[in-house]
């Protein structure tokens, strides 16, 4: 999984979709940038930009305007988006000030949705027809993901900011653990984020109560699975992950400055005096808070069991996963069409091939290097600069209450800190190393946003990110990896790519039956035994699993679904003319984006190579 940062009202409007609301029907209202119809054929595949003098000063505006945005939402957002953004902010003309995690209320998702109509308001005045190539991609990118938000505005209350393993309780500890030190003034940063922890726990756990008062309450299963994620934050103040990465930091600090002992002394009893008398208690806190709120959640069930959870969940489709199926029906069809390719594969091969997993490379470095050998004649190229990456391990006290592997973004301006965690713990984690490694960094997420990155026109385009495309991209090129020449035989590859293809389809079905359709757990049980040996306590797990996190598997299967039927329309279409390299440089040039805007410059690309 590629690693996003989450607490939405602490950041800016539009880059996270905030919760917004949509109409009673049951179709996704497609706006003027997902039809094209107010399009001309000036985009990057169909034609020449327009250069008429009135063309050229509405161009030279939208610069400027995209230019304040980006300005804006950096300088309102919490200190550690735009540390994990931006390495020297200053260098953009943007003033950090204070150090803050933010605030999480109800009051500012309200505002953020007024907002978000004074965005649309402002890109209504600007004709896409005469935009460059370039811009009209970047404008239908916003427009698209402005009116997306705009879906579901009034259903405030059904954001979910926590959850067992994606969310803001299980994943803000580390991303503050890694977050760089450069200068005197990130410790002191660092240490003051740690001190506002209790404080924006605090928010949360009152959102939380708010939530309750209005019917939306969380039920005493997924209290009791987010809670356990908490405690695995109740660290030894002495002896942690956080005090032995804010060690290696202070280390990396001195290749840069120069540190006095008594400094160093300093930091570390601030540290420890944060960890003792701020994290901990947060967490603590927030255990506290949660679980005098069991008992007020009356809804055991997805969330079609609540009044508005079909139309909330029609806006996390087209929010997270990016998806452009106009229909949930389209949605399911086009998972189920994939599952039965998958079972075909599956059941054509025998019973050995599950069992014969033995890769040729089993380091991550080797990994690592061997995936970039093999990709080479079917993607494009990076610069050396953009190779560079770390390899992690999460914390043996965290991998219960962590993803198998997540990979964190560089800055903008230092493109060479990448970083790739892998949980030792998890299930499958040695085995399956090399598709793993594959996800994560090449040809995977770190490879697809390093690429982006270099070719993208505008710092805009960066915030812009659509998690689906980028989940689906990896899952897409992981299976890829499968084919690869890596010491599994051909068989046993094509199993396994299968397998995964058709778990993640299985999953978005049970998760759009769960969360849309209204199934009840014995429904939810039929359909859990048609696909696999399901005993009680596993279909327990995966109840409640998507309950706790609806559409976080459409992300990965929605999205791959879509690259999958693209690639096969392209083949179809070109036919010995169709290039993978090609294919590859297109859907990356475009970047991670809402499909809704991939499809139509899709279209365009098709009809441009035929």
């Amino acid at each position: 999984m590629k690693w996003k940062h989450i607490w939405a009202a602490a950041l800016a409007l539009f880059f996270l979709f905030i919760l917004t609301a949509c109409g009673n029907e049951r179709i996704f209202s497609a706006s003027p940038a997902e039809t094209g119809e107010s399009y001309s054929s000036n985009d990057f595949s169909s034609g020449n930009p327009a250069t008429s003098e009135k063309a050229l000063k509405l161009q030279a505006d939208f610069d400027s305007f995209c230019s304040d945005l980006f300005h804006t939402e950096m300088e309102s957002s919490s200190t550690l988006d735009l540390h994990y953004t931006l390495l020297h902010p200053e260098n953009y003309g943007i003033d950090a000030g204070d150090a803050s995690l933010g605030t999480y209320r109800l009051s500012e998702l309200i505002t953020n949705h007024h907002d978000l109509h004074d965005l649309r308001k402002k890109l209504n005045d600007f004709d896409p027809g005469s935009l460059s190539a370039d811009q009209q991609i970047l404008y239908d990118s916003l427009s698209a993901m402005t009116d997306t938000s705009l879906m579901a505005e009034g259903l405030e209350l059904y954001e979910q900011p926590l959850a067992p393993t994606i969310g803001i309780q299980a994943q803000l500890p580390i991303l503050l653990s890694e977050y760089s030190f450069h200068s005197i003034q990130d410790v002191e940063d660092y240490l003051s984020l740690l001190s506002q922890l209790d404080s924006y726990y605090g928010d949360i756990l009152f959102f939380e109560q708010q939530k309750s008062d209005a019917g939306l309450g969380l039920s005493d299963a997924s209290i009791d699975r987010i809670i356990e994620s908490c405690e695995s934050y109740l660290i030894d103040p002495e002896d942690n992950f956080l005090t032995e990465t804010f060690e290696s930091r202070l280390k990396f600090l001195e290749h840069e400055i120069t540190l006095t002992e008594q400094q160093k002394t300093d930091f570390r009893s601030r540290h420890l005096d944060m960890i003792k008398n701020a994290f901990l208690p947060a967490y603590r806190h927030l255990i506290d808070g949660l679980s005098s709120l069991k008992g007020r959640g009356i809804n055991e069930s997805g969330l079609a069991g609540f009044r508005d959870g079909k139309q909330y969940y029609e806006y996390l489709v087209r929010s997270g996963p990016g998806l452009s199926y106009r229909t949930i029906e389209e949605l399911k069809t086009a998972l189920s069409y994939r599952m039965q390719k998958d079972l075909e594969t599956i059941s054509s091969f025998s019973k050995t091939a599950a069992s014969d997993l033995t890769f040729s490379c089993t380091q991550p470095d080797q990994i690592l290097t061997d995936l970039q050998d093999q990709m080479n004649s079917d993607f494009p190229a990076l610069s050396d600069a953009a190779r560079q990456y770390e390899i992690r391990y999460v914390p043996a006290q965290l991998e219960a209450a962590l993803s198998p592997a997540f990979y964190l973004t560089a800055p903008l301006d230092d493109p060479a800190q990448n970083v790739i965690y892998i949980n030792n713990g998890s299930t499958g984690a040695e085995d399956e190393l090399y598709p793993t490694l594959a996800h994560e960094g090449f040809p995977g997420h770190l490879y697809q946003t390093v690429y982006f990155r270099e070719h993208a026109k505008h710092p805009l385009s960066a915030l812009l990110t659509c998690s689906g495309a980028a989940e689906g991209w990896a899952t897409y090129v992981e299976n890829l990896a499968w084919s690869y020449d890596n010491g599994v035989s051909t068989e046993t590859s094509a199993y396994h790519a299968a397998m995964r293809s058709f778990s993640l389809c299985f999953h978005s079905l049970l998760d759009i039956g769960i969360n849309y359709d209204g199934w009840s757990k014995d429904q939810a049980a039929a359909f859990i035994r048609t696909c696999f040996d399901a005993d009680d306590d596993l279909v327990e797990e995966l109840w409640q699993t998507m309950i706790d996190s609806p559409t976080n598997y459409l992300e990965y299967a929605g999205g791959y679904v879509e690259i999958m039927e693209m690639r096969e329309e392209a083949e179809k279409a070109l036919g010995n003319r169709f290039s993978a390299k090609e294919f590859h440089r297109f859907l990356l040039d475009l970047g991670p984006m809402p499909f809704s805007v991939i499809r139509k410059y899709f279209r365009l690309w098709l009809e441009k190579n035929a």
